[in-house]
């Protein structure tokens, strides 16, 4: 779907008019530079790519020296050229800058396309805000789905539960050792140091690294803020703990999601349900191979249910689309899917004995349904619902 967009939008012709800058946003190793690349090169058109993914920022005078790079390719070619730059945010005062020279060179009709890629969303979605108003389209990349590793590895679905989705990842799997040790340094550890301590305030980098594990163990379990409080073993308080969890979100990594209520202040202030956004990520840190993993059915049934989560949760971006949980006293409904007033409620049968009880019915007792789905056990086989897209279930 992206592919087929961004190749679109590069095959207008330099006589057309410019559209807007393309920002590209999603986690580290979903594919965002090499979508681009590869679009680039179908196309055909000169490109010029830089990246600011490194440990000391640059500034706006590195950035304008590379704008000016993909002016001279533009003006050297008829069709014009294509200027990507990666980890975009990393540069200071990047959007007051690219708002700049965009403008100058849309008042010399120059055919450059500019591709802004990504991994930080909370500071480029301030940075577009804030100067580019109007002059962006937004493109988000999530994690990939069980059928572009199905496509692209031959994967199953077994195999996709407990592996994950980074592509990077997919040639290390037959050796499970390297295979995490590549996940938790180049991707969770990268992650950690160059996308969320280095860019934002961080007063207890220990209490966010411990709150990410906790986040992998217990994913798929609702957990209350002060009882992290207490399994994190670390002076600090709710407000901490939900920016925290928020920033783990915005990178790709764990989510927390909001009980549904019908009134937003007392979603703000429920328990959260922790939720992994890579099932990788709960498997890494289980210490379970994947032959025992497949044996634990206990832990199969939580990654089963944080797979269905994950393919929520990857699925509405970009949309109107909310995802909750609903909990009163026992009874639970797994998933709450909600676009304005059609409300869509979600149950998931792993196999595992869970804490709860079903609260289907209850649910609907209380709030107006648009559709009841169930997943697994006689419901929607868990292939079928993880491989078909997200609007197939909630339309």
């Amino acid at each position: 779907m992206f592919q087929r967009k961004l190749l679109s939008l590069l095959s207008q012709r330099a006589v057309e008019p410019r559209r807007f800058i393309q920002v590209l946003q999603g986690p580290r190793q979903v594919g965002k530079t090499t979508l681009v690349h590869q679009c680039v090169a179908q196309v055909g058109l000169p490109c010029h790519y830089a990246t600011a993914d490194e440990a000391s920022p640059h500034d706006k005078t590195w950035l304008i020296q590379q704008w000016d790079l993909a002016r001279i390719r533009a003006h050297e070619s008829k069709e014009g050229a294509v200027l990507i730059i990666d980890e975009v945010q990393k540069i200071k005062d990047w959007s007051t800058t690219v708002k700049w020279l965009w403008d100058e060179d849309s008042k010399n009709k120059l055919a450059l396309k500019v591709f802004l890629l990504g991994s930080s969303p909370w500071l480029v979605e301030k940075g577009i805000g804030e100067s580019l108003a109007g002059r962006f389209e937004l493109i988000p990349v999530p994690h990939w789905s069980l059928t572009e590793m199905k496509t692209a590895f031959g994967w199953g679905l077994d195999h996709f539960l407990y592996f994950g989705a980074y592509p990077g990842s997919a040639a290390l799997t037959d050796d499970e050792l390297r295979w995490k040790r590549y996940i938790l340094d180049s991707l969770v550890e990268t992650t950690l140091s160059r996308d969320i301590l280095l860019m934002n305030r961080i007063d207890k980098p220990v209490l966010l690294r411990r709150l990410f594990q906790l986040g992998c163990e217990y994913s798929g379990q609702i957990v209350s803020y002060q009882k992290m409080v207490g399994q994190l073993q670390d002076v600090g308080n709710t407000t901490t703990l939900a920016y925290y969890l928020t920033l783990l979100s915005g990178a790709g990594l764990v989510s927390g999601i909001q009980k549904f209520s019908g009134q937003k202040i007392r979603q703000r202030g429920s328990s959260p349900k922790l939720q992994i956004l890579n099932t990788a990520l709960m498997s890494c840190h289980s210490g379970l191979t994947f032959e025992e993993a497949q044996r634990d059915r206990d832990f199969w049934g939580r990654l089963v249910e944080s797979a269905v989560g994950a393919y929520l949760l990857n699925g509405i971006q970009g949309t109107s689309w909310e995802i909750f949980y609903w909990r009163e006293g026992a009874r639970e409904v797994d998933f709450v899917i909600r676009n304005g007033k059609k409300v869509i409620a979600l149950e998931v049968k792993s196999g595992r004995k869970k804490e709860s009880l079903p609260g289907m019915e209850v649910f609907t007792q209380n709030f107006k349904t648009h559709r009841q789905l169930l997943v697994g056990n006689q419901g929607i086989p868990l292939e079928e619902f993880l491989t078909a897209p997200l609007g197939q279930w909630v339309q």
